[in-house]
């Protein structure tokens, strides 16, 4: 295989988020197009001028960012607020980044399309084909399974899953970030050998367990050193359950050294706020998002970090969340399927525990042993950081995508 066959081609990824944005979708591309822009690619990015975080900010419609061209197209801003307004928000991205696919795709450029907003590989796909360019999707959830597993009216659902699987078929690669994704895919009609695997990731490098600030920031959080805390950090959306980690809080409220913190937002954080409130539950604090910049201290300053997964979710997506908690040594509560994809992970590398929805009594139990057990948390501690290491790091990412888009890259010379 010829050494660097993409540096001659021209990469054009395809998001609705993209840096400076910070969401996580936006910090794993950028991550990934800087570093193909760092060995010679020539790397576009097809996004839009919003925010993920701010529906008031908007960026310009084209800049240069570390060899990456970035343009960024008009689209509608209604934000995530409304599903009507949202829907409008992904008809006007399809539409406009359809012109730029077809604006800026060559013949066997490799056009490769993420999943943000859904199906937005169907029109990029479509104007890839057009201009003879090699498509790729790299899938972050499946639609519309998701929307309706989450209970969410997908209307024309068999239309709408037709047009995706049409495109599963039809490009060359199918990147999943999860072997129960991929096995999902192929059930899907994705031909098996355009299906690879490839992890999420963080930035494992700055993510270092123990990182400096971390006991400066618990002070600054008002935790004393001997409190014990079990952390969430990130969006709490409809994916997720917070019932059974709220029950659990529940039964330990009177035990004064275990705390548990929530730190970010999302469609159910109003609720657990309030919940948490209404219980009396004074053994939950709340925290904003942190910027990407502070997260290694706010990632390592909890003991012990949950997750949660809706089990009729289990395929359609990943908590990316995992990769950061590895990152910096924590052990994690999956609350969800067991023989789920971070349920698996978890058992097979030792980093962490797995309980199933509705079961307060077992996380409750399983927190209060751990707080009193620090040689067990300390394995499982190292155990995490071994896992990132060994098959989630970010280097070994970076070789997988490049591995792949090379191999795909000779096979058209």
């Amino acid at each position: 295989m010829p050494k660097q066959a993409t540096s001659s081609r021209k990469l054009i990824f395809v998001n609705r988020f993209f840096f400076p944005d910070e969401s996580a979708t936006a910090q794993i591309l950028s991550d990934i197009a800087e570093h193909f822009a760092a060995q010679g690619a020539n790397v576009h990015i097809i996004t839009s001028q919003l925010d993920y975080s701010d529906a008031d900010k908007r960026y310009p419609a084209s800049e240069t960012w570390r060899g990456i061209k970035i343009h960024r197209i008009w689209t509608t801003g209604f934000g995530r607020a409304g599903l009507i307004g949202r829907a409008i928000d992904y008809l006007s991205f399809y539409l406009f980044c359809f012109f730029s696919v077809l604006k800026h795709a060559r013949r066997n450029s490799l056009v490769i399309a993420k999943t943000d907003p859904p199906l937005v590989s169907v029109p990029v796909g479509f104007a890839a084909r057009l201009k003879g360019a090699i498509r790729v999707n790299w899938l972050q959830d499946l639609f519309p399974e998701v929307a309706t597993a989450l209970g969410v009216r997908a209307p024309l659902k068999p239309l709408l899953r037709g047009l995706r699987n049409r495109s599963l078929k039809r490009a060359r690669l199918n990147i999943a970030i999860g072997t129960r994704m991929a096995e999902r895919l192929k059930k899907e009609g994705a031909p098996p050998a355009t299906v690879r695997v490839i992890h999420n990731f963080v930035d494992d490098e700055a993510l270092q367990p123990d990182a400096e600030g971390i006991a400066s920031l618990k002070v600054a959080w008002g935790f004393a050193e001997q409190d014990f805390i079990i952390g969430y950090s990130g969006n709490l959306g409809r994916a997720h359950d917070f019932e059974t980690l709220l029950g659990a809080a529940d039964m330990l409220k009177n035990e004064a050294a275990i705390k548990f913190l929530f730190i970010g937002g999302g469609h159910l954080r109003a609720r657990i706020e309030a919940e948490a409130s209404s219980r009396g539950l004074s053994n939950l604090i709340f925290k904003p998002y942190q910027p990407r910049a502070a997260l290694a201290r706010s990632l390592g300053l909890p003991d012990l970090h949950w997750v949660s997964l809706q089990p009729a979710l289990e395929g359609l997506i990943v908590p990316s969340k995992l990769y950061g908690i590895t990152a910096t040594g924590r052990p994690l509560l999956m609350i969800g399927d067991a023989d789920g994809e971070i349920g698996r992970l978890a058992s097979k590398h030792g980093f962490g525990l797995c309980y199933g929805i509705g079961d307060s009594a077992g996380v409750a139990a399983a927190i209060g042993e751990l707080s009193s057990d620090r040689a067990r948390l300390a394995a499982m501690r190292q155990a995490a950081r071994q896992f990132t290491d060994a098959e989630a790091s970010k280097k070994l990412a970076f070789e997988a995508w490049t591995a792949a888009l090379e191999e795909l890259a000779a096979d058209v010379s």
